[in-house]
């Protein structure tokens, strides 16, 4: 079917097939079928590319909303009171992970920290000194490599069983290395990785089992970097910003696949990433050490001109893993002091 052009009483001419029509003598004009172009476009390899449960709505969803037994509006901020709910944070005997650990402690948590060290820094005794019992949190310590993924699965699965479920995990577990890319071997990627991509993935899943198990639902966030975003000038490190680009999308993928609720009442997990700025934490202080100068040159390169304190995202954590977000999944929030911005 093609336009033609238009008649001398103002009607429009198409051609379908070998045939013209004029619209003002026939009046309205009735289009072909869709079915009439089928034979141009074959479709058949189209319907099976297509991914499995894309559309929620078209899965067998039930209601998304949160439960209401959450206590919605009877006290004060009640959105994100987290009392009675079991938390896993990677990566938390210190820096970042612990500040994270701690909000959700104080918000009424029982969290667990899990670290490879088998006693935990000594920020940690001073993190455990300020818990008040009255507010109904609890911060334990595990030790667990995120490398060794039976290990990490059985202490997060006895976890699980102790609780009757788990409502998150904030994984914060990671290391890095500033090394031009001409000189990284082959080790030293597989050794990033192991931790940065790996063991964020294997503690992500593990936890999602327990969630699936016990229909606890729950929010996962995975600790990103604005370096997965940005060439971050001034960090010669391909491989961690690298990885970390990998975890934002693998959030994505992760939301896409587990927040749906099934009518078996699994699902409904939410995964999140928070994206820091350069941060004053043991392992950036390792950093300074290394490279002089370093530290007032990434001080210069945000609008606050300075460094960000691990306390400085325990908000955001305790939003992803409450009720205040909870319409919120796939996303990625990016904390660094306007650096990324400019």
């Amino acid at each position: 079917m093609s336009l033609v052009g238009k008649s001398i009483n103002g009607g429009l001419r198409l051609r379908v097939g070998k045939s013209v029509i004029n619209s003002a003598s026939h009046g309205a004009i009735k289009l072909p079928s869709p079915l009439f172009c089928a034979s141009f476009h074959n479709t058949s390899r189209l319907s099976n590319a297509q991914p499995v449960n894309i559309d929620p709505t078209k899965s067998s969803v039930v209601d998304t909303r949160p439960h209401m037994k959450h206590n919605y509006g009877r006290s004060q901020f009640a959105d994100f009171n987290l009392k009675g709910r079991a938390f896993i944070v990677t990566g938390g005997a210190q820096g970042l992970g612990l500040s994270l650990a701690e909000a959700l402690c104080e918000a009424g948590g029982r969290v667990y920290c899990l670290d490879r060290q088998e006693k935990p820094h000594e920020d940690y005794a001073e993190a455990l000194a300020r818990v008040v019992p009255e507010w109904g949190g609890s911060l334990q310590y595990r030790q667990a490599d995120v490398v060794d993924t039976k290990a990490l699965d059985d202490i997060i699965s006895g976890i699980a069983d102790e609780n009757q479920g788990l409502h998150g995990l904030v994984a914060a577990a990671g290391i890095q290395q500033i090394t031009p890319s001409t000189e990284y071997t082959a080790e030293d990627v597989e050794k990033m990785l192991a931790v940065n991509y790996t063991g964020v993935f294997m503690s992500a899943t593990s936890v999602a089992r327990q969630m699936i198990k016990y229909k606890s639902r729950g929010s996962i966030c995975m600790i990103a970097s604005m370096s997965g975003l940005i060439a971050n000038h001034g960090l010669l490190s391909p491989v961690y910003n690298s990885s970390k680009a990998a975890l934002i999308q693998l959030a994505r993928n992760l939301a896409m696949e587990w927040s749906p609720i099934t009518k078996a009442g699994t699902g409904g997990i939410r995964v999140n990433c928070i994206s820091p700025g350069h941060i004053m934490t043991p392992m950036v202080r390792k950093n300074f050490e290394e490279v002089p100068g370093l530290k007032e040159e990434w001080e210069s390169l945000n609008m606050f001109g300075r460094l960000a304190d691990t306390t400085e995202f325990k908000g955001a954590a305790l939003f992803l893993m409450s009720n205040a977000s909870s319409f919120m999944t796939g996303s990625n929030m990016i904390i660094d002091g306007g650096h990324t911005a400019w």
